[in-house]
């Protein structure tokens, strides 16, 4: 959420910074209701200080024809006051949900575009491998090992879900574990395991509700939502709160399944598990002090790099123009790491910085330890990493030419000390498993 006052006194800078990103805010309704909201707030100031002179008037007053007319007055007086309150109540409300609508601004160095064809790549690290076989897209080498179930995730779900399967759900697993102990061990991040359900107003406070709705899921009874990522419960943590500078920065990290309804369409773009409606991820979470918020985005960007440079992927960062920002980030950087199967960037990071929008939304502030006015803190939060397409990444980058794939070295620890993916054990019936008794 933007700042009230902001809007107020520099409505027309607002307004231009808006059309970058090519929506539409209501920003002259909101000035409209401010300006009314101000008008009806004096007036009770006004009404409040006559019913407080007329009460202590009444008090002084011997005569009682004159005691008692004074008195209706006073009565007469309190109950506008109470049409006042109840008024100022309701613009609030109406207020406070065209507030939700605005998206935030971005940053000046954000290169403008409609949507993502103005994305600028800043840099590429690792030298992509040259295979002296024709490589494999994932979806091919992972169904002829058998550590990838298409069909019976079909079965089990419908179109966009699959199942992993043997040392396929173990690399899954493995990357999970390694990733977030680099995380909590190297970066000094705090584990949570946070709840996979969240209240609307948790939504709201990342930016995902009101203006999501259609793609997320939720329970048909209750005010209850699957995640569409750790983002959501985790930067909820601190809502309502008021920390101490001291405590900042808080750097937490959280491995959840994430939810999105996502309208996918038939093609190329969504053969394998490139995309899907339930996927896991491991994410980064900061609450920063203003200040420290450019500094700590170029950090939060080289911790996401640290897991690529460890896996030995090759890599790009990606600058995200006003139009890809999406609502809720000021500035966003994407990791996209190299598929050469599918011979394509995927996209498996995006580390972005939100400045105070969340914070208001969610009310998470900090006191300064020097003392002065209370402050909202600066979020940030990136994938690190987001687990379909690093696997696809794994896969394709570290295939052999007998169709194995080698595990990168820093997971053989988390595999049992497995070098290599080969084909899984065929399945076959139950009884011919099983040794009669």
């Amino acid at each position: 959420m933007l700042d009230l006052r902001l809007i107020r006194e520099e409505p027309e800078r607002v307004k231009a910074a808006i059309a970058t990103t090519y929506t539409e805010a209501p920003i002259d309704e909101i000035l409209v209701l401010d300006e009314r909201r101000r008008a009806l707030l004096a007036e009770v100031e006004a009404r409040k200080a006559e019913l407080n002179r007329g009460s202590k008037q009444v008090g002084r007053m011997k005569e009682p024809a004159e005691r008692e007319a004074l008195i209706a007055q006073m009565r007469e007086l309190g109950d506008r006051i109470a049409t006042l309150d109840e008024e100022v109540k309701g613009v609030d409300e109406r207020l406070h949900g065209l507030m939700l609508q605005v998206p935030n601004i971005p940053l000046e160095h954000v290169p403008v575009a409609p949507d993502e064809s103005g994305n600028v790549v800043i840099a590429e690290f690792g030298a992509k491998r040259e295979f002296d076989f024709a490589p494999k897209p994932h979806w091919e080498l992972a169904e002829e090992l058998g550590i990838i179930d298409f069909e019976r995730g079909v079965k089990i779900s419908g179109s966009r879900f699959y199942v992993l399967r043997g040392e396929g759900a173990q690399l899954q697993r493995a990357l999970i574990a390694w990733m977030l102990d680099l995380h909590i061990n190297e970066h000094g991040y705090q584990e949570v395991y946070p709840p996979y359900l969240v209240l609307g107003e948790t939504l709201v406070g990342t930016g995902n509700l009101p203006k999501f709705s259609e793609n997320l899921y939720r329970d048909a009874e209750e005010d209850k939502w699957l995640i569409p990522t750790a983002e959501v419960p985790v930067t909820n943590l601190y809502r309502d709160e008021i920390l101490e500078e001291a405590q900042l920065p808080i750097y937490h990290v959280a491995y959840t399944p994430c939810f999105r309804r996502e309208q996918i369409s038939a093609g190329r773009d969504v053969r394998g598990i490139k995309r899907g409606y339930q996927f896991d991820k491991v994410e980064m979470v900061k609450f920063v002090h203003p200040d420290e918020s450019e500094a700590e985005h170029k950090r939060l960007i080289e911790e996401a790099s640290d897991v690529l440079r460890a896996l030995a992927l090759p890599y790009r960062l990606v600058q995200l123009s006003t139009g890809d920002l999406g609502f809720a980030a000021a500035d966003k950087v994407d990791l996209e790491a190299w598929a050469p199967g599918s011979r394509e960037w995927l996209e498996v990071s995006s580390c972005g910085r939100f400045m105070d929008f969340q914070a208001r939304r969610a009310n998470i502030r900090f006191r300064p330890t020097e003392g002065g006015r209370i402050r909202h803190v600066h979020t940030l939060n990136g994938s690190g990493l987001a687990l379909p397409r690093t696997m696809i990444a794994i896969m394709e980058q570290y295939q052999q030419p007998d169709g194995t794939i080698e595990v990168p070295m820093v997971l053989r620890p988390y595999m049992g000390g497995k070098a290599v993916i080969g084909k899984q054990p065929a399945i076959g019936p139950a009884s011919s498993r099983v040794k009669a008794s």
